[in-house]
């Protein structure tokens, strides 16, 4: 081959292998196999040994990874690396900006810059005189570590800036390194068929690439990177005018970083939503996994007054979606007992990435939900993820079915003690709302006491104890049961493996703020049979204290509204048993007090009984509630006769029909926002 037919080739050979690497990692759909890109770049690397003037040392070719390091060098920042706070509603968007104007000029009007929030390895990049001279990790902030050699194998990081404008003598780039969702699923494949531990998503993906020693094995994983700040530049005699952060991406890219698809300068709070609803309609087919929609001020001058406040700046904030749906195949269905020993149908499915998570269950609440849905083991479904919280079945979708699924019958022993399950009726007899739970009827089943602990720390809200921790501190024998809790010390936690000092002084630290715990909450982490969050609520709001109600007579419990015989039954059986008397009589002992309630508050919405359904675009359901309450209404989970009105979201569910079945008055959002103001 003549010189110039190679150089032809080689000019060829690049633009190809660039084509192909941009359909498969930035637009998601690869139009060859892998061997076919393996068989151009083998060819291209051939003809550059033979060849060699034509080397671009800033090329895919030249990408080449260092050798294997023994461990990771520690970097200081010189330029602090922040993280953001995050907000997850529209309401809480508005507060934030509500904020940051108090500490600004009067009148003065805010730019702000949107752009996604890649869920990714943030990633700090020193250039000096144009060339790649530092890559690291954020670490703490102040120090990460040095991941240069690994950093140099992404193709989308420029090994030497290339600009048709001036190139910095030193510039700081600030950017997210990431995994695409293919790349995910093709990785996941190959560790699923070594029987090596598949990645929960993309993030963590890309982060255990980038921390591999060897860097030939973080190549492998074809990462990519976007760039969304500079920290620092200097331009030896020139300036480059940098005023606002949308500059900043205008120079990114013409250094020639990826800066993400999306961004937008929004002159209002109005364009900010616009812009956050219009990407979440294609969120989904998105080729990278996104946290959400970073929103800041635009104008960097402003940003230097409103400063950093802790470990965040108050000039950004990330806006976080509350929800992502997926569909998946069921294929078992199995139970969990809970607390107070109802069997809770849980569904098994297949590893599927929802919500940048990959999840393989997802609770089916009861048997009424099951046959509401009429959801099989078999069944294509639709589950929905809202944060870190267990995913849900939506939906099932009938059309797909093969005839091959199986409907699902509850085990008539329990799968936990082999004890006897029983049914029997729950809910609110005077309404008529009620629904069949299963249960088991050993007292002594491990699980009811291992849930019931769960449960009661929650409730009291000791945030510092999760699951595992609990199970921890039982199987060392530190307690026995809930009240044991609020005798911790210090000492007996730092003195256990994989626990400190600093651990163990937080968990005590927060035990101790919550030994003083509302009466509705109290009553609700007893864990009553039937007796919820509403109900704990109601019973708190009629009796005052917890001495009147361990003396209500069953009558007394059956005339307070919303609560029926099912539950004045349970409530009355519940105190009259000594070893309940004794365990709330040893949490008091143990230092908890529980706080007279001051009844229900007096407002615009007294006399009001709402129920909600459907989701919020301005705000969560937990926050309507919440300002119902402070109103002086009231909310129920089912509808009756006696609700005042139904507020309905977007994809309500049947309370809706109920309602308008029962002539209940229907809110719109939009409506209801007036009623608080």
């Amino acid at each position: 081959m003549e010189k110039q037919e190679a150089e032809n080739r080689i000019n060829k050979l690049r633009l190809e292998i660039k084509r192909l690497r941009d359909l498969y990692h930035i637009q998601n759909a690869p139009s060859v196999t892998d061997d076919v890109y393996e068989s151009l770049t083998r060819e291209l690397k051939e003809l550059l040994k033979k060849y060699p003037e034509f080397i671009d040392s800033n090329s895919y070719e030249n990408r080449v990874a260092g050798k294997p390091l023994d461990k990771f060098e520690k970097v200081k920042h010189k330029n602090r690396m922040l993280s953001l706070n995050d907000v997850f509603s529209k309401e809480e968007v508005l507060d934030w900006d509500k904020r940051i104007k108090k500490l600004l000029p009067n009148n003065k009007h805010i730019e702000y810059f949107c752009e996604i929030k890649f869920d990714g390895l943030a990633v700090s990049l020193i250039y000096k005189n144009g060339k790649l001279a530092q890559g690291a990790t954020r670490g703490d902030g102040f120090v990460g570590e040095d991941i240069t050699e690994n950093l140099k194998t992404i193709n989308s990081i420029p090994l030497v800036l290339n600009s048709k404008g001036v190139i910095p003598e030193y510039i700081e780039v600030r950017g997210e390194a990431l995994m695409s969702k293919k790349t995910l699923e093709n990785l996941n494949k190959i560790n699923k068929k070594e029987g090596q531990t598949l990645f929960a998503n993309t993030r963590n993906a890309a982060a255990g690439s980038l921390r591999q020693l060897d860097p030939l094995l973080a190549k492998e994983r074809n990462l990519d990177f976007y760039a969304y700040d500079i920290a620092e530049i200097k331009i030896k005699d020139s300036n480059i005018p940098i005023k606002t952060h949308k500059d900043k991406h205008s120079l990114l890219y013409d250094l020639n970083f990826n800066v993400g698809e999306y961004d937008k300068v929004c002159s209002s709070l109005e364009e900010i939503f616009d812009f956050i609803n219009k990407f979440e309609k294609v969120r989904d087919s998105f080729p990278f996994g996104t946290d959400g929609i970073v929103i800041s001020v635009n104008d960097l001058n402003l940003q230097g007054i409103l400063g950093v406040v802790g470990k965040a700046p108050r000039y950004m904030a990330a806006f976080k979606y509350p929800a992502e749906r997926a569909t998946t195949i069921i294929k078992d269905i199995k139970v969990n007992v809970g607390r107070t020993g109802v069997l809770t149908p849980l569904a098994i499915f297949s590893p599927t990435l929802v919500a940048g998570s990959t999840v393989s269950k997802a609770t089916l609440h009861n048997m009424d939900q099951i046959e509401r849905l009429d959801i099989r083991i078999g069944d294509t479904v639709v589950i929905e993820k809202a944060g870190d919280v267990i995913p849900k079945v939506v939906e099932a979708l009938i059309k797909m079915r093969t005839g091959k699924e199986k409907k699902f019958k509850m085990p008539s022993l329990c799968p936990v003690c082999k004890g006897i399950i029983k049914k029997k009726e729950v809910g609110n007899n005077k309404s008529g709302d009620s629904s069949v739970a299963f249960y088991c009827t050993n007292t002594k089943c491990k699980a009811k006491d291992e849930r019931y602990l769960e449960h009661f720390i929650s409730v009291f809200e000791i945030y510092e104890m999760g699951p595992k921790i609990i199970r921890r501190f039982k199987d060392e024998g530190l307690i026995t049961d809930s009240a044991d809790v609020f005798t911790l010390e210090k000492e007996d936690i730092a003195s256990m493996e994989r626990f400190g000092e600093k651990s163990a002084e937080n968990i005590i630290k927060e035990i101790e703020l919550k030994k003083k715990i509302s009466l509705a909450r109290f009553i609700w982490a007893l864990g009553i049979l039937h007796v919820g969050e509403e109900t704990s609520r109601d019973l708190a709001n009629h009796f005052k204290t917890l001495d009147k109600i361990k003396v209500a007579r069953e009558e007394e419990l059956n005339e307070i509204e919303n609560i029926g015989g099912v539950v004045a039954k349970s409530v009355y059986d519940f105190f009259r048993d000594k070893d309940n008397i004794d365990f709330i009589n040893k949490l008091e002992k143990n230092g908890v007090v529980i706080l007279k309630a001051e009844g229900e508050k007096k407002g615009k919405f007294s006399g009001f009984n709402f129920v909600l359904t459907g989701t919020l675009s301005s705000m969560s359901r937990e926050i309507a509630k919440e300002k119902i309450i402070n109103l002086g209404g009231k909310v129920s989970g089912s509808v009756s006769k006696n609700t005042s009105f139904v507020l309905v979201g977007e994809d309500p569910g049947s309370k809706q029909k109920e309602a308008e079945k029962l002539g209940v008055k229907i809110l719109k959002e939009e409506e209801f926002l007036r009623m608080i103001k």
